[in-house]
């Protein structure tokens, strides 16, 4: 995988209720592309934090329908990777450098 596909795997971390609570079983969840694949998904993780992988899961969100003024609208598809990380390892997205 090249240099430039592992900064573009990743879109960014998804806080949520769900989110917070995997994070207490040493897992991390992220956005990322569609048509992301979980070894690049977890390369992407260990160079970019610095920390060792034990294992990738990913499910395709559907967009949900949307009322506008304009008549129905869909919101776009997206996939998610929750990463699960080795134990003592931890990410920490609160602490910027």
């Amino acid at each position: 995988m090249n240099q430039e596909r592992i900064y573009k795997v990743l879109l960014g971390p998804v806080i949520s209720e769900k989110a917070a609570g995997a994070g207490e079983q040493n897992q991390v969840v992220f956005k990322v592309l569609k048509n992301a694949e979980k070894p690049e998904i977890k390369t992407a993780v260990e160079k970019l934090f610095n920390v060792k992988v034990e294992g990738v899961r990913t499910v395709t969100i559907k967009g949900k329908t949307k009322r506008t003024r304009y008549g129905l609208g869909q919101k776009s598809d997206y996939k998610k990777a929750y990463v699960r990380l080795a134990d003592g390892q931890d990410i920490d997205f609160g602490a910027a450098e």
